[in-house]
């Protein structure tokens, strides 16, 4: 009988010390950043009520990318594929005791039943940053300068990415006024849109012009009119005009001034889930071997009011970590990252009391140590703090503790200095820190 299967779940991956060590580099800047710009955290379960996301983010989220099941109880609950219903529901529930503007952020898991391919996993992790209670744009200008701060902490130039806005009322007024689209064939066109970058030319006008209808000549023309503006100066007159055109104006002036640079207004900008509202932004890689959205959000006001509470306004972003790092690799920017452990006590000859006592003595001075014991060659415990990419190695034998001179040695390097206690807790401090 052949044995079970090492590998993970399909669209899951296991993380192993290194894989684990490259997120928490990702987890560290994102916590950095959300507390640098006042935001809180906060956690949630992984599991909610399949009618939360059902309601409002769209239902091929809710039907075919949701893992749902029915629990013991008879309840449909489905393990989380997104944070923001939730974080909507949270806010909700403690409508009144809240400060706004709420700033709140959580690091966590989701999952979603969906093909995997590069960059996209079936399970992934993302930074969940919203503010809840500012109905002005300052509010999408601040979200936006957030994301644009993480990309340049991790060492992003401007010309690495591109910063993609549009508005969800333009949009909608586009769709209606321009197009004149009814609400069913606006939602067909809104999901076209979002595609547009994914299907053949041919495909996008097969599809567009099924949507027009009977006699699609007058659309199909406006509607290329539309995707030929590069800029909202060259948007047709009556969209130019829009109050919701003045108020992508009013956000480029907060961001230029907060010196966010790598922006372009995207009339094509969708942003697939039904609960948009308002400003929509996505981050996309400029590099052509990852030619692809990083990460996005925009605003969504109504959301909270779903959960029988006073509606209040919503802006959030959502950088996945998957996509991030795969960025980050592109562009050359992922640093080295060592063990967690600095030092490895190597043990020779009859000396296990000593080592434990100085292993014990590295430890309360906060120095992360592992302490090999085992009575091994010397070879073959240097083999191992190698393997587990540990930066140093001190030795201790019946000579070091007679005399308290150690051997440590450096192992990217291969030096080895000749210390005294509190001269190789200097050292480590030093070149580790």
């Amino acid at each position: 009988m052949s044995g079970l299967s090492s590998q993970p779940y399909k669209g899951t991956r296991d993380l192993y010390p290194a894989d684990k060590r490259v997120q928490n580099y990702i987890f560290s800047t994102w916590h950095r950043i959300s507390k640098l710009y006042g935001y809180e955290e906060y956690g949630a379960s992984i599991l909610e009520p399949l009618e939360v996301y059902a309601a409002k983010s769209g239902q091929e989220l809710a039907n075919e990318q949701t893992y749902s099941f029915v629990d013991r109880g008879g309840r449909t609950v489905a393990i989380r594929p997104e944070m923001t219903p939730t974080i909507s529901r949270m806010v909700a529930a403690r409508r009144q005791e809240l400060a706004y503007p709420a700033r709140l952020y959580s690091i966590a898991n989701f999952m979603r039943y969906e093909r995997p391919q590069r960059g996209r996993e079936r399970e992934f992790w993302q930074l969940n940053a919203d503010v809840f209670g500012d109905d002005t744009v300052a509010a999408e200008a601040e979200i936006i300068t957030m994301g644009d701060n993480i990309m340049k902490e991790f060492g992003a130039k401007p010309d690495d990415y591109v910063i993609r806005i549009n508005n969800r009322k333009l949009i909608n007024f586009m769709m209606a006024q321009y197009l004149g689209l009814d609400a069913t064939q606006a939602q067909s066109m809104v999901k076209l849109l979002d595609r547009k970058n994914k299907i053949s030319q041919q495909d996008f006008t097969d599809q567009a012009t099924e949507i027009f209808g009977d006699q699609p000549e007058v659309g199909l023309v406006n509607l290329e009119k539309l995707l030929s503006a590069n800029s909202m100066a060259e948007l047709p007159a009556e969209i130019r005009d829009s109050s919701s055109v003045r108020e992508i104006q009013e956000l480029f002036t907060l961001l230029e001034r907060a010196g966010v640079t790598s922006l372009k207004f995207d009339i094509t900008l969708m942003r697939g889930l039904d609960y948009y509202t308002g400003m929509v932004f996505e981050v996309f890689d400029t590099d052509p071997e990852n030619n692809r959205s990083l990460f996005g959000g925009g605003r969504y006001d109504g959301l909270v009011g779903l959960f029988g509470a006073e509606p209040i306004s919503a802006v959030g972003m959502a950088p996945g970590e998957t996509t991030m790092e795969l960025f980050l690799t592109i562009h050359n920017l992922l640093p080295a990252v060592h063990s967690t452990t600095k030092v490895y006590v190597a043990a020779l000859g009859d000396v296990a009391r000593e080592a434990t006592k100085l292993a014990r003595e590295l430890r309360s001075k906060n120095i992360n140590t592992e302490l090999d014991v085992s009575g091994r060659k010397l070879d073959k415990q240097i083999k191992t703090a190698l393997k587990k990419d540990i930066p140093y190695i001190l030795f201790i034998g019946e000579a070091e503790v007679a005399s308290g001179i150690y051997t440590l040695k450096n192992t990217a390097s291969s030096e080895e200095y000749k210390l005294n206690f509190d001269e190789v807790i200097d050292r480590i401090n030093e070149e580790t820190k």
